[in-house]
């Protein structure tokens, strides 16, 4: 694992999505268009040339400023803030083959908060630390939300999360107390299937579907680890459109 090799995918996230902002032709040819997989629901395969996206969306002025940048092996991933207008948190998800973007994951939701501790949904530490610690801490992040958020064994929920967890959901303040009792609410999230775990470090992120207030929808959680325990988190929560609305047929996950 070189040096050069680390860099390239967290540069490679970053300089494709600034062009949203710039316009960037160049941007663009990050990505192999031939084997991209797109799955934005509301995004077409394909579309109209990503060189020809960027250079439209640039005209509005778009900021996209970068919080947490990681790489996981083919992947790269990235929380993010966009200003289209309107400010949103973004996780983007990115799969790499010869230096090439060739598949694409998301979850946006509208910028909110700050929540009843004071915090906002993007602030809150960013140091990639125990890069030794990176398949322990995916294993425990896999295990937390496969037994306490899918399996609802909430008295498990002290054995991965710290009694002091610092909070970034907009709805609840920090401590793992609280946590506990939004998912005990009976308008709570619902978390139905765990279908990926990214991880680098310290940071982990669990790409989960399921249901909130009754609606399909998809969780993205990053959590911070340390010392085996899950001590910061933040998420995305996205309702997934209906299929007959989807503009591609790749499935949101």
């Amino acid at each position: 694992m070189g040096a050069g090799g680390l860099a390239s995918k967290r540069d490679l996230i970053q300089k494709l999505l600034k062009g949203i902002e710039t316009g960037d032709a160049n941007a663009a040819a990050v990505v192999n268009e031939a084997k991209y997989i797109q799955h934005n629901p509301q995004t077409h395969e394909g579309s109209e040339g990503l060189a020809a996206l960027f250079a439209r969306l640039s005209k509005t002025n778009p900021k996209v400023s970068f919080v947490r940048v990681f790489e996981d092996g083919d992947f790269a991933f990235a929380h993010n803030e966009y200003d289209f207008a309107s400010l949103r948190v973004a996780f983007e998800v990115f799969r790499f083959e010869d230096g090439k973007a060739v598949e694409h994951w998301d979850n946006i939701q509208p910028m909110r908060g700050p929540n009843p501790s004071g915090r906002g949904m993007l602030d809150g530490d960013t140091r990639i630390v125990d890069l030794d610690r990176t398949e322990a801490n995916r294993d425990t992040a896999r295990r937390f939300v496969r037994e306490v958020l899918i399996g609802r064994k909430l008295d498990q929920l002290p054995d991965y999360v710290a009694a002091d967890l610092i909070q970034h959901n907009p709805e609840l303040p920090d401590g793992a107390a609280a946590l506990r009792a939004a998912l005990e609410a009976s308008d709570g999230p619902r978390y139905d299937r765990l279908h990926r775990v990214l991880a680098e470090g310290n940071f982990v992120l669990c790409l989960s579907e399921g249901h909130k207030d009754g609606v399909h929808s998809s969780f993205y959680d990053l959590f911070r680890l340390d010392g085996g325990r899950i001590v910061e988190h933040w998420d995305t929560i996205e309702a997934i459109a209906p299929r007959s609305e989807w503009k591609n047929q790749n499935g949101k996950f």
